[in-house]
């Protein structure tokens, strides 16, 4: 026999180009008629277990999987969307994949959706709004839903971008879509009364991205656990959420007098550590500073980092679920415009945190002040805080 031509079935997720016949030695990808032949079951039935299995018999179901793994049959994902209008891929928009925060959750999405027979495709924004919208765009068509990772964009174009492609967005709370977020208020209050039960009583908090709602919760529930304890929150920022951007603020905090740090992140706690180390401040001797993500690097500086435990793994696991809570709950692709049945949860779940005490913390001196004291002449050997323009904007909000 000669190669077989190329065909489709209608109600098939297997589409085959050229193959051969083992009479000329070479191995013929099993197609659907060759599981449904060894399950006894028809070709329909083979195409229901793998498209829409909640509507084939578990034992049929059990018997039609086992078949198909023996003779090594794999569904076409690409005439499978064709007939379901699902492509069975997920977008995951990220703010800045270099970020170290970042990967346990993408490594955690990708497993979930795996486990669910979705594909992940990842794009980074670099923590710019236009492009988050762009890759929302691009993406719309070639995905059946959107994981928007700590967006930068606005709610009213959140929710704009949902009537095209359904979202869940995360580490971030919008009205009326489902969100996952992480209790970095309540992370950041424990950070803050830890710093007062060591007796500091002059603060100060960088904060993170301007149009970060991380940043925005982290410095409300800052400045209120502050208030109440009788301390004084000096708020530095906005600021770059990079190791970088905490190093530039290092003179700013040596000058300010505080005691105690709270940074928006690990990644900016460490770079105010190396800075005020290059400035000749200790810490957690002179000053002592906590960060919030509790990513890999917070084990290995020294001194380690005090820091606020955050769920990504949960968090990108949780997103999966949510946009696939229901079988109807990813619209398929050829009725979005449509006015079918949307039944996607517009649940929010919020995930606890939890405060890591490590090196980087320790007691203040008796009047609560930086034992390095507030000075006005800059250190030359400090980072300068100029190069980050958005770090110059700082004030006293809570005594």
């Amino acid at each position: 026999m000669t190669a077989t031509q190329p065909f489709a079935l209608i109600g098939d997720t297997h589409v085959t180009t050229a193959t051969h016949t083992r009479n000329q030695g070479v191995a013929v990808p099993a197609t659907i008629r060759d599981v449904a032949r060894a399950s006894g079951v028809h070709i329909s039935t083979v195409s229901r277990t793998f498209s829409a299995p909640h509507l084939v018999n578990p034992e049929t179901r059990v018997r039609v999987l086992a078949c198909a793994e023996e003779l090594g049959y794999r569904p076409n994902r690409a005439a499978r969307a064709l007939i379901t209008g699902r492509t069975h891929n997920i977008g995951l928009i990220i703010a800045d994949i270099a970020n170290p925060f970042f990967p346990p959750l993408i490594k955690a999405a990708e497993s979930q959706a795996r486990h669910r027979d979705y594909h992940v495709f990842v794009a980074d924004t670099n923590e710019d709004p236009v492009a988050e919208e762009e890759l929302v765009h691009a993406l719309a068509k070639q995905v059946d839903g959107v994981l928007l990772c700590s967006p930068r964009m606005s709610n009213s174009l959140i929710e704009q971008l949902s009537r095209e492609v359904p979202l869940v967005v995360i580490n971030r709370q919008v009205a009326g879509l489902p969100c996952v977020m992480m209790d970095v208020g309540q992370g950041a209050r424990a950070a803050i009364e830890h710093l007062l039960d060591l007796g500091h009583r002059k603060l100060a908090l960088l904060s993170g991205p301007r149009g970060s709602w991380t940043s925005r919760e982290i410095r409300r529930s800052a400045v209120a656990a502050a208030r109440t304890g009788g301390a004084e929150l000096t708020v530095l920022g906005p600021n770059p959420p990079t190791e970088t951007g905490g190093a530039g603020l290092a003179d700013q905090v040596r000058r300010s007098g505080v005691s105690a740090v709270l940074a928006y992140n690990d990644l900016m706690a460490i770079g105010l550590i190396e800075g005020l180390d290059a400035c000749g401040i200790r810490v957690p001797q002179d000053v002592s500073v906590v960060g919030i993500d509790d990513i890999a690097l917070s084990r290995l500086t020294r001194p380690k980092l005090t820091t606020v435990a955050t769920p990504t793994s949960a968090a990108g696991r949780t997103a999966v679920d949510m946009l696939l809570q229901h079988d109807t709950g990813v619209r398929a692709r050829g009725v979005r415009s449509g006015t079918s049945d949307d039944r996607r949860t517009t649940a929010q779940v919020l995930l606890q945190t939890e405060l890591v005490i490590r090196d980087s913390t320790a007691p203040a001196t008796p009047d609560g002040r930086s034992r390095s004291g507030a000075v006005a002449d800059p250190d030359p050997h400090c980072p300068a805080g100029p190069g980050h323009p958005v770090a110059a904007a700082g004030g006293v909000v809570a005594s």
